[in-house]
């Protein structure tokens, strides 16, 4: 099984499954290791369930930092 590295998620573009608020986190779905896998997502804006996302940085193993993508 291969490791997946931070700089592995940075990039990554997602749906976004659990809506963000500015003070409470959501979820969003990421393509990994050829499957799918739900982090914990974290903005410093609203985003709505079913739009994409696109993380910026990673707080921990399972929680991200993520910007609308458009």
């Amino acid at each position: 099984m291969n490791d997946l590295h931070s700089s592995d998620l940075i990039g990554a573009i997602g749906i976004i499954t659990v809506p963000i608020e500015i003070d409470r986190p959501g979820e969003i779905l990421l393509s990994v290791r050829g499957g799918s896998e739900a982090y914990t997502a974290i903005s410093d804006e609203p985003i709505v369930k079913h739009s994409q996302a696109i993380v910026v940085e990673v707080r921990s193993a399972r929680s991200v930092f993520v910007t609308p993508f458009a």
